[in-house]
């Protein structure tokens, strides 16, 4: 479905990531703009080429659910249940932050959200990093996402350090967003790819 990536062009995307630098990949939804997403300096730096105030949290790429669990203080057992049934794919699990992990990457609740994409050059790129990689779509904020990289060039332009064109990317729904709280409890924060059911809160007695 997908072409398979240039290892070579991998390794060289994430050497500039580790750098601070910035790197368009596809997804398998649509194109996204990478940074080391441990890196504040490098964060800030995402925020300022897409034009996008501190509001909405940044979710992440990991390469595996490792990685994830490096960054999340609470992992209930429903969490591990739906990242073995849906990764990779696009799913994106929001559970209570580490400590230490940067502000942009965490919500007004205290979560941080990821998933592992299915997509085998944004899967390679932060297995290449070996982190986490943020997923914000390569656009402008307030314009439309690219899916291609010649889309994501003509609205970022030399802001990127190296675009990395696979071709066109499906487009589509978005990923789905689910929301665990510190309790357990599952929300769905935002509908998309994967239908996934919200927990019913029992009766209070």
């Amino acid at each position: 479905m997908f072409p398979p990536p240039d290892r070579a062009l991998i390794e060289h995307a994430a050497t500039i990531l580790t750098r601070g630098g910035l790197v368009c990949f596809p997804t398998e939804t649509y194109y996204g703009l990478a940074v080391d997403a441990l890196n504040s300096e490098a964060l800030a730096r995402l925020m300022q080429a897409k034009g996008r105030k501190e509001e909405a949290p940044i979710a992440v790429i990991v390469s595996d659910l490792s990685h994830a669990l490096r960054l999340w203080s609470e992992v209930p057992r429903r969490l591990l249940e739906l990242a073995r049934q849906h990764w990779p794919g696009p799913l994106t699990i929001v559970a209570p932050s580490r400590q230490g992990i940067p502000r942009p990457l965490v919500g007004r609740e205290g979560g941080v959200g990821a998933r592992v994409s299915s997509h085998p050059w944004a899967h390679a790129l932060a297995q290449a990093l070996g982190g986490a990689i943020t997923a914000t779509s390569a656009n402008r904020a307030g314009e439309p996402p690219a899916m291609t990289a010649q889309e994501a060039r003509a609205q970022l332009g030399d802001a990127v350090d190296l675009y990395l064109d696979a071709g066109t990317t499906p487009g589509g729904p978005p990923s789905t967003v689910v929301v665990f709280s510190e309790s357990g409890m599952l929300r769905v924060a935002r509908e998309g790819a994967i239908p996934v059911s919200p927990d019913t809160p029992g009766p209070r007695g």
